[in-house]
């Protein structure tokens, strides 16, 4: 009877790993599809604060390792797509990061040169 239990232990054995292995790489797909959602939010905000303009090459290589992890989430290779994800985000973060920097950069020129012409004046009007 031990004899006749062990293919059935063994075949048990294995449709367990099967499973396990299975469930594995599905709960590898919610963090991946997670992270490619949240990356692209990350782009699209990082495009709507002019990151194209202010830090081109950064939004650049944002879009285009989106562009891998959906690719690769669809390839059902669920590490690759969460790891090209995050990447994404970093660099839509930076892109966006150099654009809010460049505005303020800007403003605060803009109000130096308004100062400037103001002193100009009120060094005119006291002569």
């Amino acid at each position: 009877m031990n004899m006749n239990l062990r293919p059935w232990a063994a075949l048990t054995m294995l449709c367990a790993a099967a499973v396990l292995g299975t469930n594995g790489c599905s709960s590898l797909k919610t963090p991946a599809t997670a992270d490619v959602a949240v990356s692209k939010a990350a782009v699209d905000n990082a495009a709507s604060a002019d990151g194209a303009e202010y830090a081109p090459v950064e939004m650049r290589l944002a879009r285009e390792k989106l562009g891998l992890a959906n690719k690769a989430l669809a390839a059902k290779d669920y590490e690759l797509a969460s790891q090209l994800a995050k990447e994404s985000r970093a660099d839509a973060r930076l892109a966006q990061g150099k654009a809010n920097s460049a505005k303020a950069q800007a403003a605060a020129n803009a109000l130096d040169s308004d100062i400037r012409v103001l002193d100009e004046e009120l060094q005119r009007i006291r002569k």
